[in-house]
């Protein structure tokens, strides 16, 4: 008898998400915009879930360039789904974060990665090496690593 495997849970932050509307004539760009165009395609075919957060949306209110912003919008209407999740729960361990010197923005979108999803991929190195350097407990890569550890193609 085969094991069914549940999808993994992706969560993805602003600024990945937004990746591919950032200049691409810079190498490292490219290449997160291009593994995150992997991500998608493995998230469309349904191998992975992309979560979806009040904090996306309310970050998503702030972006600037009215196409981007409907572009994103779209994107996680789509394909996001929005776990059923306790927010209060949720509010303790970002005000934790903060505690330890994480902003709102990034305190609040790892405590909601951390309970309701497997990873959280961000293009932001600051973020990415403070929570490798504190004890959270969400899986954090940016978005090559995560394709090269999944073996995406």
């Amino acid at each position: 008898m085969r094991e069914i495997q549940k999808e993994k849970r992706l969560y993805l932050d602003i600024c990945t998400l937004c990746r591919p509307f950032d200049d691409q004539s810079m190498m490292r760009i490219r290449l997160e915009t291009d593994a995150f165009y992997l991500i998608l395609r493995t998230i469309q075919n349904k191998t992975y879930e992309m979560i979806v957060s009040p904090i996306h949306l309310k970050e998503i209110e702030d972006i600037e360039d009215i196409y981007e912003q409907l572009e994103v919008s779209i994107l996680l209407d789509k394909y996001g789904v929005k776990p059923p999740c306790n927010l209060n729960e949720i509010r303790k361990r970002a005000e934790h974060l903060c505690l330890l010197k994480f902003g709102i923005a990034d305190a609040a979108h790892i405590a909601f990665a951390e309970a309701t999803a497997d990873f959280f991929i961000t293009c932001d190195d600051r973020l990415l090496k403070k929570c490798n350097k504190s004890e959270v407990n969400v899986e954090v890569m940016n978005p090559g690593s995560f394709c090269l550890r999944e073996d995406l193609r």
